[in-house]
This record gives structure tokens, sequence and C-alpha cells, in this order.
């Protein structure tokens, strides 16, 4: 398994976690208030409908058992991590080489 390479403080950082000698300095007003941010960012408030072809539907139905959660959920997600920059755009020679 090839290892990511880290600078000296996140060496530091990872060191210090697993020798468990890590110290949070996060306060409960600090935590509360990014669980309200990551709460508000996967509220679910609004409904779309879209057409897909069957084919692809199957695909995202059985992947999504794979992942073990329902088939919308991974939609939301993949659309999530889309437009929050998460998902790296292929382009149509590397889906090529890549088997996509």
């Amino acid at each position: 398994m090839s290892r990511i390479k880290l600078d000296q403080e996140e060496q530091a950082l990872l060191e210090a976690y697993e020798s468990q000698s890590f110290q949070s300095d996060l306060d409960e007003e600090r935590r509360l208030h990014l669980a309200r941010l990551a709460e508000a960012t996967f509220r679910k408030d609004k409904r779309i409908n879209i057409r897909i072809s069957s084919r692809d539907l199957e695909a995202l139905q059985r992947r999504a058992l794979q992942e073990g959660l329902p088939y919308q959920t991974l939609v939301a997600s993949v659309l999530h991590k889309y437009v929050s920059g998460g998902l790296r755009e292929i382009k149509v020679n590397e889906a090529g080489r890549n088997g996509g």
C-alpha cells in the first residue's frame, strides 16, 4: 500500500494521534457550531425529479447496494461531491484509458 506524503506538521499530528498523546483544543461551543454547520450541509430540503436511462438507474441501484445505502442517498452524495469540487472531471481520452 502506498503511503501518502505528509509535510512536517501533518507527520507530527499523525504521530501524536497514533501515540495517543494528541490533545484536541476543540471546546464544546466550537464542536456544537461545527455540528450545526455539518447538519445544515446535509439537510435535504428540496426535491427534484430527473429522467435517466433505465441502464443508468439499474447501475446506480447496483452500486448503492454494494455500498449498503439507498440509491437516492448515493445520487445525492455524488451530486454533493460534484458541486463541492470533490469529484475530478474525467476527460474523454482518460475515460478510454481507464475503462470508464
